[in-house]
């Protein structure tokens, strides 16, 4: 009998230890609900044309219409449309996220956004890098340290003067909380103090990123109107 109450106890113990870790595995999957890259064919849109128009729903018509137009492949981006004034609209997916953010890999992301000839040079490069590293099979880890060796051998080029972006789209999904969140401005800048601008202050307009990894800080000014010219409410 003491034998068997010993293998009933000992059972006990297993199954609580099993229940345990089962439940810290949810809570985990709670904190970070996409742990992992999903299959790439969830990242791609079907349809050509209907990412060609949700890039261009990042600035307004005036801009858009005659901007290059990059849409995601399966090994990267690819050109779709030949632009002529300088700026390039793309729809970023999860991976331009922060490292350390819970979406990096939610492949519900679309974020439209059109940059101008100066982000188009330096900005856009580490875009195009980060994905043809992921969609190569890249490991998160692996795709930040292969971006910062490009950063520092130059291959990866630093922020040209006045690099920025429009992201003005309704049609975007930023996050699983956010969703489009609100028409805004980003200004590139290679690493500087985010105090220089204002930004992040009581009252001011202005919130700053300070990606010390990829040696960038973004400001970012939220404006009132979407890119059709309706308000933002």
């Amino acid at each position: 009998m003491p034998k068997a109450r010993g293998t009933i106890a000992f059972r006990a113990l297993g199954l609580m230890v099993i229940l345990t870790a089962a439940w810290q595995l949810r809570a985990e999957d709670a904190k970070t609900p996409y742990p992992s890259m999903a299959p790439v064919d969830q990242y791609l849109m079907e349809d050509r044309s209907s990412e060609i128009a949700l890039a261009r729903s990042a600035a307004p018509e005036s801009i858009s219409r005659d901007a290059e137009v990059m849409v995601l492949g399966r090994h990267g981006y690819e050109t779709a449309v030949q632009g002529k004034n300088g700026f390039v609209c793309v729809v970023e997916r999860s991976w331009t996220a922060p490292i350390d953010d819970p979406n990096f890999w939610n492949p519900k992301l679309r974020g439209p956004i059109c940059f101008n000839a100066a982000a188009a040079h330096s900005y856009l490069p580490r875009t195009y890098k980060k994905t043809e590293l992921v969609l190569a099979g890249r490991t998160k880890e692996q795709m930040v340290e292969t971006v910062k060796a490009a950063i520092a051998s130059k291959e990866l080029p630093a922020m040209e003067p006045g690099a920025m972006c429009y992201m003005l789209s309704k049609q975007g999904y930023l996050d699983d909380h956010a969703g489009h969140w609100h028409p805004h401005l980003m200004f590139f800048f290679s690493q500087t103090e985010p105090a220089t601008w204002g930004a992040g202050l009581k009252d001011s307009p202005i919130l700053a990123f300070d990606n010390s990894w990829e040696q960038m800080t973004t400001f970012l000014v939220v404006v009132r109107e979407w890119s059709d010219g309706t308000p933002d409410q």
